[in-house]
């Protein structure tokens, strides 16, 4: 029989190796490594392996219905969900500290239970006095939710499968659950991994809808690192910069709904409110006329969203050009920038350039490149862009504007919220919404609409 050895995993990255060092070699984390053993490799045992079943093949037809949700009333996290919860899947739901995820699963535990469902939260991170207290403040102590403080998985399980298996189960945080099978310290990868997939077992085999809360690293990754994300159906990242009382629920992956769809809430002294308008939101009151400022219709998952970029080109103050960028990408701001320059003969290369999202909000769709650009050359030539107008489209190294998908949905959120123009790619087509279309097919129109020329190209009003 073989023995079992200890081998040293890397906390960050996952990374095997058979012997400690301080450094990584393949994320370069310092002291991430820690030793846990090994377990027997499978075929080392004496005796001849058992044989296993039948599995029945089929084919591609089905005749099952669509999976029946559970709904919890929360409706922005219904609605990144996929309509709901779906019994016997795992949704993992990650984000920084204090971002509100333990506000944000009790809130829903509670407004499930109002409505009938056996909810049971379980905490391994507060003593129960401290989540009774946060459900007091939420107005939330009257809800019929069933709480526990554990943190062993085979506790956890004993106690679930010695009643009727509730509606939802939420587990926060994954990473404080240990199982008994393994001598590695809580928190590591061979226990966060063991403990989620035991978990994810019992929710599949008693239809239990599961939800796992996890910490998140410095760089923003779920930590584990990927193995939780694995084996579970959906993983949502909840968002929020400090000094912004909103908050964004954000689906990166969901076998049962769309992906990058986003639910919006509001950070208040009694939880988190949702946010039914982001829009409006984001955009705020915009009684500024200063140059600089572009509203974005964007699209983040199915909902359609505008936003307002802010950007700013000033003289330098060094010798070397500054670029800061708050909410979108730095590399895509230095690509605009050139395109400008070489197809649009700006010249604002030289400058200091600050770009920002107002609100706080990423993002990280193509189309945002018209509405940037927009914002850009705006700040440059001192010509403030007209409020009611909108823009989206990207740009491609050649200096052409190219189309950004379902345009109608973009332009109908726009002409709900009192938008009368937008600037768009040409070729966009929109019937029945009633805006001004200023068609433009390259950055030198771009230039010339918010230049001292004021030149714009021929409008088309779709009515």
């Amino acid at each position: 029989m073989a023995k079992s050895s200890a081998s040293f995993v890397c906390q960050s990255c996952g990374a095997v190796s058979g012997k400690w060092s301080g450094r990584c070699e393949s994320c370069g984390g310092w002291n991430t490594i820690t030793e846990e053993g090994a377990a027997t490799p499978i075929g080392s045992s004496a005796g001849p392996r058992k044989r296993g079943r039948k599995v029945a093949l089929e084919d591609l037809k089905t005749e099952d219905k669509e999976p029946p949700r559970r709904a919890t009333g929360v409706a922005e996290f219904d609605r990144v969900c996929g309509g709901g919860l779906v019994p016997g899947s795992a949704l993992l739901i990650g984000g920084d500290p204090g971002v509100g995820k333990s506000t944000l699963i009790l809130q829903a535990l509670a407004e499930y239970g109002k409505r009938g469902g056996h909810a049971v939260y379980i905490s391994g991170e507060e003593a129960m006095a401290q989540v009774r207290l946060r459900a007091s403040r939420m107005g939330l102590a009257d809800a019929p939710v069933s709480l526990g403080s554990a943190t062993c998985v085979e506790d956890i399980l004993t106690t679930l499968e010695s009643g009727p298996p509730p509606g939802v189960l939420a587990i926060d945080s994954i990473q404080t659950i240990w199982t008994s099978a393994l001598d590695a310290a809580p928190g590591t990868i061979a226990q966060v991994r063991t403990a989620s997939f035991d978990l994810v077992r019992y929710a599949k085999a008693s239809g239990t809808a599961l939800l796992l809360v996890g910490h998140v690293t410095k760089d923003g990754q779920i930590a584990g690192p990927k193995q939780v994300e694995h084996l579970v159906d959906a993983v949502l990242y909840f968002e929020g910069e400090r000094g912004h009382h909103f908050r964004v629920l954000r689906g990166v992956k969901n076998r049962f709904g769309a992906t990058d769809e986003i639910g919006v809430f509001e950070m208040t002294g009694k939880g988190l409110s949702e946010v039914a308008n982001p829009s409006a939101l984001f955009l705020g009151d915009r009684n500024s006329i200063s140059p600089g400022n572009a509203v974005f219709a964007g699209l983040e998952g199915t909902r359609p969203m505008l936003m307002e970029i802010q950007a700013l080109v000033a003289a330098p103050s060094f010798g070397t050009p500054r670029r800061a960028v708050v909410g979108w990408d730095s590399s895509r701001l230095a690509m605009i920038l050139a395109v400008l320059d070489a197809r649009g003969g700006l010249g604002m290369g030289g400058h200091d350039v600050y770009l920002n999202v107002a609100g706080g909000l990423k993002v990280g769709e193509p189309a945002a490149d018209l509405a940037a650009a927009a914002a850009l050359v705006s700040s440059f030539t001192g010509k403030p862009l007209p409020k009611d107008c909108v823009f989206f489209g990207e740009i491609s190294l050649s200096g052409d504007i190219r189309p950004a998908p379902q345009a109608e949905l973009r332009l109908k959120e726009a002409a709900k919220l009192g938008f009368t123009s937008a600037v768009v790619p040409a070729g966009t087509k929109a019937d029945g919404v009633g805006l001004t279309l200023r068609s433009i097919e390259d950055v030198s129109d771009l230039a010339l609409l918010a230049g001292p020329s004021r030149a714009t190209a021929k409008p088309a009003v779709v009515k």
